[in-house]
């Protein structure tokens, strides 16, 4: 169970990196790089999320259609 709310946490703090690109891209108007910067950890840690199902669903611990 704890996996499980581990996973919706990180998928939580990517959806408030891609509010938070929004907000910077709105408000900055491109005079700054903090846009760049959310989106650029919005899609690390989209990667990391990703290998990381796939390695609890492989070693067993996630259970698609369970």
């Amino acid at each position: 169970m704890i996996v499980h709310i581990i996973l919706i946490v990180l998928f939580l703090i990517v959806v408030v990196a891609l509010a938070q690109a929004l907000f910077f891209l709105a408000h900055d108007r491109g005079e700054s790089k903090r846009a760049v910067k959310a989106l650029s950890w919005r899609v690390g840690l989209s990667m990391l999320l990703l290998v990381l199902i796939f390695v609890l669903w492989a070693a067993g611990v996630l259970h698609p259609n369970a």
